[in-house]
């Protein structure tokens, strides 16, 4: 099986097609009348929120193939910056406080990546988490940063633009309905620009590093600096994430930036499957819905989740994505085999 095949960087046309219907359905959720709709809406923006999260790591993961125990750090700083430059007055622009959110998770991803990238194997994965548990201890043991009760986020960022709306939203992020299409629109950008990223030569150049870093550093690329730019690069689009769920939940405390979130996203992508970013909202989707049925079983559920994502590594090792890919190829085996078996049997009558 080829690198490309192997991590599901191009899907069969049926897949996209069903992935398709699945994001217009999604879209038109909202329009459906269901008992506790306010519930299940927001339930789907947190959803959308951790396929943004999972998709920056496959971007490290599924791509570079630098496996991370740290991510949630950046996805919990963006969330805390949110929280400190929001007023206690009033809310603060979404159009600078996104982006400054976003740049100071990838700045932190910078400089932490700095040292991480110049290790490898299971040395990359446990300096990473060394350095998520520092951040995480930093906020957690500091009064000053809120301390392990976290701190909350009083207002919804504001969309409205200085001299173009006279002080008015242009939509209000205080309806879970217009938070929810929000997060759509960005989950969709993400989506594209990462697709695009995957496709371009420096994605391709990721790739060539993920199958053998040795051989693309004998061809003259420069290894660690395209490992360096990727790692801070997943790391802002992290926070883009932790920003949003900042500012949907209202509150954020040390559990954002902890290990276990970390873990999260992995089993997301690897549910998912690795290497297509629809894999990684494949598995942000899938994981959030079983967790939550899990836990209405179980108070155990950590074991049921643990043993499903057992059997996905050993039944289906390509995740989700890969497992409709491969029924979708039986279907389709099937139906053009079919047609001459008839033939056959109809030259033998």
């Amino acid at each position: 099986m080829s690198a490309a095949s192997a991590h599901l960087e191009q899907l069969p046309r049926s897949l996209q097609f069903t992935l398709g219907l699945g994001a217009v359905a999604l879209a038109a959720f909202p329009f459906i009348g269901v008992d506790g709709q306010d519930y299940y809406i927001q339930m789907l923006s947190q959803m959308m929120i951790l396929a943004i999260f999972a998709m920056s790591l496959d971007l490290l993961q599924g791509v570079t193939g630098l496996v991370s125990l740290g991510h949630a750090a950046f996805f919990g700083l963006a969330g805390y910056a949110l929280a400190f430059i929001t007023p206690d007055t009033g809310p603060v622009s979404l159009w600078w406080s996104l982006p400054l959110a976003a740049a100071g998770a990838g700045l932190a991803a910078l400089v932490i990546g700095f040292f991480v990238v110049r290790t490898h194997g299971i040395y990359f994965i446990m300096v990473t988490m060394a350095f998520a548990q520092m951040i995480f201890y930093l906020f957690f043991d500091n009064k000053s940063l809120g301390g392990s009760d976290g701190i909350y986020v009083n207002f919804k960022p504001s969309t409205a633009i200085a001299g173009l709306t006279g002080g008015a939203e242009l939509f209000d992020l205080e309806n879970k309905v217009t938070f929810f299409y929000f997060t759509f629109v960005v989950l969709l950008l993400v989506y594209g620009f990462l697709r695009r990223v995957l496709f371009s030569p420096f994605g391709r150049t990721l790739a060539g590093i993920r199958v053998n870093e040795h051989r693309m550093r004998a061809m003259g690329y420069g290894t660690m600096w395209y490992k360096l730019t990727a790692f801070t690069l997943a790391g802002a689009l992290a926070g883009v994430a932790g920003y949003l769920w900042a500012a949907q939940t209202g509150f954020v405390n040390p559990e954002l930036l902890g290990f276990h979130l970390s873990a999260h996203a992995i089993m997301m992508v690897i549910l998912g499957g690795m290497g297509n970013f629809a894999g990684a909202i494949v598995g942000a989707f899938a994981f959030e819905y079983l967790m939550h049925v899990f836990k209405d079983v179980t108070k155990h559920w950590q074991l049921l989740m643990g043993s499903f994502i057992v059997l996905v590594v050993i039944l289906a090792p390509r995740g989700l994505l890969g497992l409709g890919q491969s029924l979708l190829n039986r279907m389709g085996n099937r139906a053009a085999t079919a047609p001459a078996g008839a033939e056959e049997r109809k030259q033998h009558v």
